[in-house]
């Protein structure tokens, strides 16, 4: 018997997007659960504790805003937004409710299936030590100490309390106003021309080319990535 790869739920009022997204997660070796809205959603999530959630933003009953504050209040679930909802505010908003990816449909079949490994990988490891290793890059949380390319860098501590919190959180887009409120800590007058000025320092320490980031990449108009293997 094949092992399960993880037990997913997909979250959407459509029954043929989710016959069709759970039949694709099957193949791929997950377990699968299905809700029809927000808050048959949250009620699966509390009985099943799945590995991750897919969940649709416009609903009956509870809309997945709605599904992504009940879920971040009971957990540490990860949440993957699939929407035709693709505008700024709706991505910024799902982010910073505590999603942790979206995917504008329609999506390739590949690129999902990349992004939910990525996001279980992400969460298996969150808990990690506190070392965060990547290809060139070492971050030690502990020491406070970070090697690119076999040489220490020297970073201000706002520098590094920026590259903790995208490292931390790899492959998940972290917004300007949760960079604000987790570096700054929602400090009055802290702007995000201030937050793209610490970006563009650290930039310049670690990345082999500042105009070409490597490690931290752009999210237009919502943040910052930070992009653990090379593109």
């Amino acid at each position: 018997m094949t092992r399960s790869l993880g037990t997913i739920l997909v979250v959407d009022d459509d029954p043929s997007i989710r016959r069709g997204l759970t039949a694709e997660l099957a193949a791929a070796g997950y377990e699968t659960l299905e809700a029809a809205d927000g808050d048959e959603g949250a009620r699966r999530a509390a009985e099943r504790e799945p590995d991750l959630v897919l969940t649709d933003l416009a609903m009956p009953v509870a809309d997945g805003f709605e599904l992504i504050a009940r879920l971040r209040k009971a957990g540490k679930t990860p949440i993957v937004v699939l929407s035709v909802r693709g505008g700024d505010g709706d991505q910024i908003r799902a982010l910073d409710l505590g999603a942790d990816d979206f995917v504008v449909k329609p999506f390739s079949v590949p690129e999902l299936l990349a992004r939910v490994r990525a996001q279980l990988r992400r969460h298996a490891d969150e808990s990690a030590a506190e070392v965060l290793e990547f290809p060139g890059l070492t971050l030690d949380r502990e020491r406070r100490r970070v090697v690119v390319e076999g040489k220490e860098v020297r970073l201000t501590p706002t520098e590094l309390a920026i590259l903790e919190l995208l490292a931390s959180h790899a492959g998940k887009p972290i917004t300007i106003r949760q960079i604000i409120g987790r570096v700054w800590h929602g400090a009055p007058g802290t702007t995000p021309d201030a937050v793209r000025v610490h970006v563009g320092s650290l930039r310049k320490k670690i990345e082999p080319d500042p105009a070409r980031p490597r490690y931290v990449v752009t999210e237009p108009w919502v943040g910052y990535r930070f992009v653990a293997e090379p593109i």
